[in-house]
């Protein structure tokens, strides 16, 4: 091979990683605890052998974004915790072009995966430093950052933050 240098080699090398790669497969892969998500349709990494099985502690270990910001949902803002969605797309080797976000009344919608490239869109497992009980939209919240774009503030993105969410159909 031709002599390229180390920074030509890094660059190289980021430009090759796809944005929703999976991760490494680690010995925590599977839930050892009630799952509270699951992932299935396109996904190169499940679990179970069909779909992507999530723990609240397997979301808990994946890296935490706090937002704080105004929803349609609660008096003035709140600070809603958990992984960003892209790196939970990301941990089950999502790969399509939509995501179906289904929730425990079976509420669905169908949310551009794009939108979890684009924006740092929060999969919230905490209200306020709090778990989220299911009476109030828990355990999982699907949050967009509404006070950092302006351009999320309409009624299309509000509809796509599901909470109680317990499935992601990737199409």
């Amino acid at each position: 091979m031709p002599h390229v240098n180390a920074n030509r080699r890094m660059i190289l090398a980021a430009c090759s990683i796809p944005l929703l790669a999976p991760l490494p497969a680690r010995s925590t892969d599977r839930p050892a605890s009630a799952v509270v998500l699951t992932i299935r349709g396109k996904v190169s990494r499940p679990n179970d052998g069909t779909a992507a099985q999530f723990d609240m502690p397997m979301l808990e270990r994946l890296p935490q974004r706090s937002l704080t910001t105004r929803t349609p949902w609660y008096d003035g803002p709140r600070t809603f915790t958990g992984p960003l969605l892209r790196d939970v797309l990301q941990a089950a080797g999502a790969d399509g072009t939509t995501i179906r976000a289904i929730a425990l009344n079976d509420y669905k919608v169908d949310i551009p995966l794009a939108d979890a490239r684009r924006f740092d869109v929060v999969m919230a497992r905490l209200i306020n430093g709090q778990a989220i009980p299911v009476r109030d939209k828990g355990p999982l919240f699907i949050i967009y950052p509404f006070d950092d774009r302006a351009e999320l503030r309409v009624p299309q993105y509000f509809a796509r933050c599901a909470w109680q969410l317990r499935t992601l159909e990737i199409l």
